[in-house]
């Protein structure tokens, strides 16, 4: 899973900078190297932004339920946000397989 061409919804194009966009397909990758490992189709991100010692960080919480997992990661960023992403995977008609990062209210 997670495979294949990466694609992006207007609403993260708009509101989530690349930076953060880089990092949290880095977290699907190094979830996807796991092994003995089932990565759920749905990988979800709650974004938060916090402050720590007057600079604001990126909070990403990274979570999936069939298999439960959660990590917890703290990030400088340009700009942070708060949100909830999905990141799914799917197939097309041809059975290539392709990701979708969509902010929550998107799905």
């Amino acid at each position: 899973m997670f495979e294949g061409k990466r694609y992006m919804t207007v609403g993260v194009k708009e509101t989530v900078g690349l930076d953060i966009q880089i990092i949290i397909w880095s977290m699907i990758d190094d979830i996807r190297k796991k092994n003995d490992f089932n990565i759920d189709y749905l990988q979800v991100f709650e974004l938060e932004t916090i402050e720590i010692n007057g600079f604001e960080f990126q909070k990403i919480t990274h979570k999936q339920e069939v298999e439960p997992y959660s990590v917890t990661k703290v990030f400088r960023v340009e700009k942070t946000v708060n949100c909830k992403m999905f990141v799914i995977s799917n197939k097309d008609e041809e059975g290539q397989e392709y990701s979708v990062m969509m902010l929550s209210h998107e799905y």
